[in-house]
C-alpha cells in the first residue's frame, strides 16, 4: 500500500492532507459520516463491469468495425477523438483513456507521423475530458456531485448540453486544423476474440443496474453485493480492472473536507470565497490540485451543486493535472520510442489546446450564465 501511495501523487497528497487534518479535528464518532459509501459503490461497480466489458473485447469490436470503414489519416483521427468523446459519457474519462489510447497508438504508428499521432492524442484526452461531463456517470466529480446535491438527471444534462455540443464541434474544427491527412488502408483483423453472449448480457444488466443506483431507484448495497458476487462468480479477472487507488483517494479526501469543514476559521474563509464566484473558483483549483479533489472540497463549502459541475468540468482543461486523467495519455506517449526528427513538445501543445478550449468554453458559460 505504501509503495502505492509512493506512485500515484493525488493519493499521496490526499493521504498527507487527510492525517495532518486530523491534528486538528481529533477522531471521533463523526468521522464515520465523512465518507459517502454510496458514491464510492457506484465509482466501484462502474468500474468492474467496464473492466469486464474491455476484457471481453467489447470495445476493441466496436472500434475496428468504425475503422475499417475510413481511408485517410485525418479520418482516422477523427474517429478516434469522436468516439473518446462519446465513450467518455458512459465509461468515464480514465477508463476511456486507457481502453482507446494504446490502440490509437498501435494504429497510428503506421503513419510515422509524429505530428498527427501527438496531436490525435492530446485531443483525444480532451475530448473524453469534455464528453465526460454531459453525463452524471461520466467523470468521479459527476459521479459525487450528483449524489451529494440529490441533483436530478433530467436537469444536469441539460445544464451541460450547451457546453458539450460546443466541444464537440471545437474538437472536431481542431482534428481538421491540427491532423495532416494521408492515405491508408485498414483492414479489420481476420481473428477477433469472440465475445460471450452470456456474459455480456449480464455485463449489461449490471450497468443498467448501475446507473439505476445513481437515479436512486435502488439501493447501492444490493447492486454493490450483487456485483460482487456475479464477478466472483464469472470472472474475477475485472477486479483488476477497479482503480483502487482512485477509492482510496476519495476517502482520504472526505476525511480532509469533512475536518476542514469544522474548523470554523477555515469554513468561513473558503465558503466567502467560493460564494464570489464559485464557477471560477473550481476552475482555478481544478489547475492546482484536480478537478476530482476540487469537487471534494469546494462541494464543503457552499451549496451551488449546479456552479460546482460546471467549474470542475471545465476545470478539467488546462494543466496536466487539471484533470488526472489526462495523465494517462502523456504516460503512453512518454513511453513511446524518440522519434529522429523534430517532434511538437506534447506538454507544450497540450497545454495551448487545453488553455484556447477553456478560454471558449469560458465565453459559453458567461453566455449562458
Amino acid at each position: 500500500m505504501l509503495e502505492r501511495i509512493k506512485k500515484d501523487p493525488v493519493l499521496f497528497i490526499s493521504g498527507i492532507l487527510a492525517v495532518v487534518s486530523c491534528f486538528f479535528v481529533h477522531p471521533d464518532e463523526k468521522y464515520i459520516g465523512y465518507v459517502d459509501f454510496r458514491v464510492l459503490a457506484i465509482l466501484f461497480c462502474m468500474m468492474i463491469v467496464v473492466s469486464e466489458l474491455v476484457i471481453l473485447g467489447v470495445f476493441d469490436r466496436m472500434t475496428n468495425k468504425l475503422l475499417s470503414m475510413v481511408h485517410s489519416s485525418r479520418m482516422v483521427s477523427l474517429i478516434l477523438v469522436w468516439l473518446s468523446f462519446f465513450l467518455g459519457m458512459i465509461l468515464t474519462n480514465d477508463v476511456t483513456l486507457v481502453t482507446l489510447v494504446p490502440f490509437a497508438i498501435a494504429l497510428m504508428k503506421s503513419f510515422d507521423d509524429r505530428r498527427t499521432l501527438t496531436f490525435t492524442l492530446i485531443l483525444m484526452t480532451v475530448a473524453t475530458n469534455l464528453g465526460s461531463m454531459q453525463t452524471p456517470i461520466g467523470n468521479p466529480q459527476n459521479i459525487y456531485l450528483f449524489t451529494h446535491y440529490k441533483m436530478e438527471i433530467g436537469p444536469f444534462m441539460l445544464m451541460m448540453l450547451p457546453y458539450s455540443l460546443c466541444s464537440l464541434l471545437l474538437v472536431t474544427v481542431a482534428v481538421f486544423l491540427l491532423c495532416r491527412d494521408e492515405k491508408i488502408s485498414h483492414e479489420e483483423p481476420k481473428e477477433q476474440k469472440k465475445i460471450s453472449g452470456i456474459k455480456l448480457a449480464i455485463c449489461i444488466v449490471l450497468f443498467i443496474a448501475s446507473l439505476l443506483v445513481v437515479l436512486r431507484v435502488v439501493h447501492y448495497l444490493i447492486v454493490l453485493g450483487v456485483m460482487i458476487a456475479v464477478m466472483l462468480i464469472m470472472d474475477r479477472k475485472s477486479f483488476k480492472g477497479v482503480d483502487y487507488t482512485l477509492l482510496i483517494t476519495f476517502v482520504f479526501f472526505f476525511v480532509f473536507v469533512g475536518n476542514m469543514g469544522r474548523i470554523p476559521s477555515v469554513n468561513e474563509a473558503v465558503s466567502n470565497i467560493v460564494g464570489k464566484s464559485p464557477v471560477l473558483t473550481a476552475v482555478v483549483s481544478s489547475q492546482v490540485i484536480s478537478n476530482v479533489p476540487a469537487a471534494l472540497l469546494l462541494s464543503a463549502f457552499t451549496d451551488n451543486g449546479r456552479a460546482l459541475v460546471i467549474g470542475t468540468n471545465l476545470g478539467g482543461l488546462g494543466t496536466l493535472i487539471a484533470s488526472m486523467a489526462s495523465l494517462i495519455t502523456y504516460k503512453f506517449h512518454a513511453a513511446l520510442p524518440k522519434a529522429k526528427d523534430k517532434n511538437v513538445s506534447y506538454v507544450g501543445a497540450f497545454t495551448v489546446v487545453n488553455i484556447i478550449f477553456l478560454a471558449i468554453l469560458l465565453g459559453v458559460h458567461l453566455l449562458f450564465k
